[in-house]
């Protein structure tokens, strides 16, 4: 299927495979021209006493929620922060990011989205690239914002509690185990304490007014994945998360008073645009869990039969391996979603069939998305297909370009994918020559996200995730692309998870390793060795079959879990240089 044929710029852009997602389901849908927070506030005034957020047994229905929201609001406000100010929040899954991230919003400030365990040097670049005013964080974190306050590069720091909003029992039980244990925020004159914070904007006296936020204006700042020493900044906007809302409502099904479980984090496109802005778009209960044990994730399955489950490869595995899983009712499942790395056809069988036998009438579908597009621009449709990241979801289209030009390859070819949509950024933060190195307008008069992935598209539609396009290996001048040799090791049965990168070599310049964990740690590993070398020379090309296995209890992760090859490439390299100063 040739897309450029299909395109044009009329608004009902016609794509027949759509129809595999779920009959209803429209190529179209009219984006609500407004702030995040004008459309949460427009679902307050419709749906007021459902409860909008759960956290640990504290509920807040849509009129409590909004009322807090507009609280914070003004707080900023009488505070002095202002339209185009920005504030870092470095928070977990709490009610204050979410007050404040919509507040903020409605102000028509910038919010800038952060990991709490971001190191200082991070959280440095963070301010330092959005020139963030204020921050925000936990008692728990403050040591990472300390150094920044005392040299000026912070006005103001907000200290916010785990404990700010939990249940009297709970708050009890908290300061008595863990609570106890963080150490004591000292006092200082730029420091605001949560309760203080909250309160300032009813006590001063003086309301301030802001005017209406431009729905396409910058309002939100998410930072790439993390496997390059500094993120960028990726610059999104009301509309672009109204658009994803809409979107995924049309996927998923879901109404008011459906329930999302809400693992995934905050600071992340899939966390915030799934499981926060879409559920309270439409009248859901957004079920906050602050810090993830399977344990915990478990039991709020159990207490709270989500409507819509998300997250990541590596959680439906962990949730399969604890027996207690298998107590999960799921009649009430109307999807199971997962993203930020590719799903590994194994997991995806195992976890359908065991939901099944649990009472879902569901699958587990994978999404493809990047924090450019805020988080899935394609998911698997009823339709599945192995291997497939399925197709592209209401208002966004998909094709493959060669990479670095606009030359569209034909079916099966691989190539870029490009993407275009509502749900695109509007740029990466102080970086021009990036951006439009990014979004290009090609001549079908349609602005192009250049992903930097390599893939393909068959002739319904459906793409196929290949490689990243600067994860390709060269090695004696030929191609090896790092993903399909994991998916080879991955399809051994004795394999849990695996990592290829790019060695040096002095005869073929680069050689391929391999770090793989095994599913059984107690295996003999030189058998497996020998049976893995012998697994890729019959799946693979002689060139893309590693020279060396390294085993590995565990791999490195970034901060939204994927597997940092970067970092196994930086300790190659340091075992190198300790070699040759050796």
């Amino acid at each position: 299927m040739n897309m450029t044929t299909l395109l044009s710029n009329d608004s009902a852009v016609a794509r027949p495979w759509v129809k595999c997602f779920a009959e209803g389901v429209p190529a179209n849908i009219e984006v609500p021209y407004m702030s995040m927070y004008g459309l949460i506030a427009q679902t307050a005034k419709k749906y007021p006493a459902y409860t909008a957020i759960d956290y640990m047994g504290r509920r807040f229905t849509y009129s409590q929620f909004i009322e807090a929201v507009d609280e914070c609001a003004q707080s900023l406000l009488s505070y002095g922060i202002r339209p185009g100010d920005s504030v870092t929040l470095s928070l977990p899954n709490v009610p204050n990011a979410l007050m404040l991230f919509y507040a903020l919003n409605k102000i028509n400030a910038r919010v800038c989205m952060t990991h709490p365990l971001s190191s200082p040097k991070e959280l440095e670049h963070y301010v330092t690239q959005t020139n963030s005013r204020w921050a925000v964080t936990l008692d728990l974190f403050y040591d990472r914002f300390a150094e920044m306050l005392h040299q000026g590069k912070i006005e103001r720091l907000v200290i916010a509690h785990i404990s700010d909003y939990l249940p009297f029992k709970k708050k009890a039980g908290f300061r008595v185990t863990k609570g106890r244990k963080i150490g004591r925020v000292p006092e200082h004159p730029y420091i605001i304490p949560w309760k203080t914070f909250f309160s300032h904007g009813q006590n001063c006296g003086t309301k301030a007014v802001a005017p209406e936020p431009d729905p396409h204006s910058g309002s939100v700042v998410l930072f790439s994945g993390g496997t390059t020493e500094l993120p960028k900044g990726i610059l999104l906007t009301s509309y672009n998360f109204n658009a994803l809302a809409v979107q995924t409502q049309a996927i998923t099904g879901l109404i008011p008073k459906d329930s999302v479980l809400a693992i995934l984090p905050v600071f992340h496109g899939f966390g915030l645009g799934l499981c926060i802005h879409t559920c309270l778009c439409i009248g859901g209960m957004s079920i906050l869990v602050p810090e993830f044990s399977t344990k915990t994730y478990i039991s709020s399955l159990i207490k709270h039969e989500p409507t819509v489950l998300a997250g990541v490869p590596t959680l439906f595995e962990a949730l399969m391996r604890d027996e207690n899983f298998k107590k999960v009712s799921f009649t009430r499942l109307k999807g199971a979603y997962s993203g930020g790395d590719s799903l590994y056809p194994g997991i995806k069988q195992r976890f359908d069939h065991m939901i099944k036998s649990q009472g879902s009438k569901v699958e587990l579908k994978e999404g493809y998305g990047l924090t450019e597009t805020v988080t899935a621009c394609a998911i698997s449709p009823d339709v599945y297909r192995e291997n497939s990241m399925g197709v592209p979801i209401p208002n966004m289209l998909a094709k493959i370009v060669k990479p670095d030009t606009e030359q569209e390859q034909p079916c099966g070819v691989e190539g870029e994918i490009c993407i275009a949509g509502p749900t695109i950024m509007k740029e990466y933060l102080n970086a021009p020559e990036e951006t439009k190195k990014t979004l290009r307008e090609h001549t079908d008069g349609f602005t192009w996200l250049h992903t930097g992935d390599l893939g393909c598209m068959d002739s319904d539609g459906y793409l196929y995730f290949k490689n990243r396009i600067k994860r390709i290996l060269k090695v004696s001048g030929f191609s090896v692309y790092p993903m399909q040799v994991e998916q080879v090791l991955e399809s051994h049965p004795a394999v849990f998870k695996a990592c290829v990168i790019g060695v040096p070599d002095d005869y073929q310049m680069t050689s391929v390793k391999a770090f793989v964990v095994l599913n059984d740690k107690s295996t003999n590993q030189e058998a497996v060795r020998h049976e893995l070398i012998a697994h890729c020379h019959k799946n693979l090309i002689k060139w893309s079959v590693p020279r060396k296995i390294e085993f590995r209890d565990s791999l490195p992760t970034t901060l939204v879990g994927k597997v940092a090859y970067t970092r196994l490439e930086q300790e190659e390299l340091s075992k190198i240089s300790s070699k040759e100063a050796s």
